[in-house]
């Protein structure tokens, strides 16, 4: 019978971690707290018990994630269908639900091929690993997705960070990894919005100076898609030259899971050579079925990402004129920079005492010393949210 390490002490193995822990800084520790969700765009504190929070945290921007035609189409297809798929989509996990949203977003989205996953993180490990190999160079966003940078790792690729949206830093890199390896397979990375900075890059621009030096673009739209763009469908719509866009259902969409749009040719190869759809058990079919229902409801109120855009458009106007920097970008993801963690904790405390909830973001999910809090609107606040937080933040 194999004891348990007495109290108080370590395995050789365990070191390093109690290490690292040690090290932390209170204002760098994590928790976890429970929430559930409450009427008027709330959330009730479930450790707490207290009065519910106005939800200026989560990604749910079109408020679907309690929608009743969402509710329904889950129950209904978990009534059927049961709640797992038991399988993957290659062995015995492939449902009728997963082929119809797949041939939904691909006439959506103009593309060729669809195809699910049961994360965005497994969706853009997967779609790096479609674009570059080992003899690839890999030039991305300094902000992206932490997934994206564990893709470009999984993939073996050389890997080269351009300025924040900055197309004069990536148009030299480009011009020179050219003039050095003329035949080099080169990957550009890119996110449509940005999820801590809020900010866009010029998707146009971006995408023919990928074109004009024979680099692939990678597009994660996962907080665009349903908000920006022609009828929510991401700033990437339309635009010549996007080789393959990552979206995801936890955001807009309100469900959860993710998806990846691109040409026949690199949709074939992801189903034959993509481990990360290969091997994992099949997104739920009660979560396709709810984001299937969702792009409908996204197809039949175009109006709810504008409106949430001039929405937007109004709160950074008046945060500005209460004397904080205006939050960067149009879309729903407004920052506000505070610089040091224990600022942004305290401000987030201060918020909760009001009556709401913006989580404070610190490194390393942001650059050392530009810890934030971060905004978020959604199409279902209540009137008068806007007034409530200026009143809640005070003076900067």
């Amino acid at each position: 019978m194999v004891q348990a390490d007495a109290p108080g002490s370590e395995a050789p193995w365990s070191a390093p971690l109690a290490q690292a822990l040690e090290q932390l800084p209170a204002e760098r520790r994590r928790q976890l707290r429970s929430w559930q969700p409450a009427p008027e765009a709330g959330l009730r504190n479930c450790d707490r018990g207290e009065q519910p929070l106005l939800d200026l945290a989560s990604n749910d921007y079109l408020g679907l994630a309690c929608h009743p035609a969402l509710i329904e189409a889950a129950s209904r297809c978990m009534a059927s269908e049961g709640v797992g798929a038991g399988a993957s989509r290659l062995v015995s996990g492939n449902r009728p639900v997963h082929e119809q949203l797949e041939a939904a977003l691909a006439q959506w989205l103009g593309r060729a091929r669809v195809l699910l996953f049961p994360s965005g993180f497994q969706a853009n490990l997967a779609a790096v690993q479609a674009l570059a190999d080992r003899r690839t160079l890999v030039l991305a966003d300094r902000l992206i997705h932490h997934s994206l940078l564990v893709g470009v790792q999984a993939s073996g690729a050389r890997l080269q960070r351009f300025a924040h949206n900055n197309l004069t830093d990536l148009q030299r890199r480009l011009e020179h990894a050219r003039r050095d390896a003329p035949q080099r397979r080169l990957l550009v990375i890119s996110e449509s919005l940005f999820s801590m900075e809020g900010t866009s890059p010029d998707l146009v621009a971006l995408s023919a100076l990928c074109q004009r030096h024979n680099a692939a673009l990678l597009l994660d739209e996962a907080h665009a898609l349903g908000v920006l763009g022609p009828g929510g469908r991401g700033l990437g719509h339309g635009v010549e030259g996007v080789s393959l866009i990552s979206g995801t259902f936890g955001k807009a969409f309100g469900s959860g899971g993710a998806f990846l749009a691109g040409d026949a040719l690199v949709g074939e190869w992801l189903l034959q050579h993509s481990g990360p759809f290969r091997y994992t058990t099949a997104l739920a079919p009660p979560l396709a079925a709810a984001a299937l229902a969702a792009l409908e409801q996204i197809q039949q109120h175009p109006s709810r990402g504008a409106a949430l855009l001039e929405r937007a458009e109004r709160w950074r106007h008046r945060l500005e004129a209460a004397g904080w920097s205006r939050p960067p970008g149009r879309g729903p993801i407004l920052p506000l920079l505070v610089g040091s963690d224990l600022r942004a904790l305290a401000l987030q405390q201060q918020l909760e005492q009001a009556g709401l909830l913006s989580v404070a973001i610190r490194p390393p999910t942001v650059p050392e010393g530009q810890a934030r809090l971060r905004l978020v609107l959604r199409h279902d606040l209540p009137n008068g949210s806007l007034e409530q937080l200026v009143c809640a933040l005070g003076m900067p």
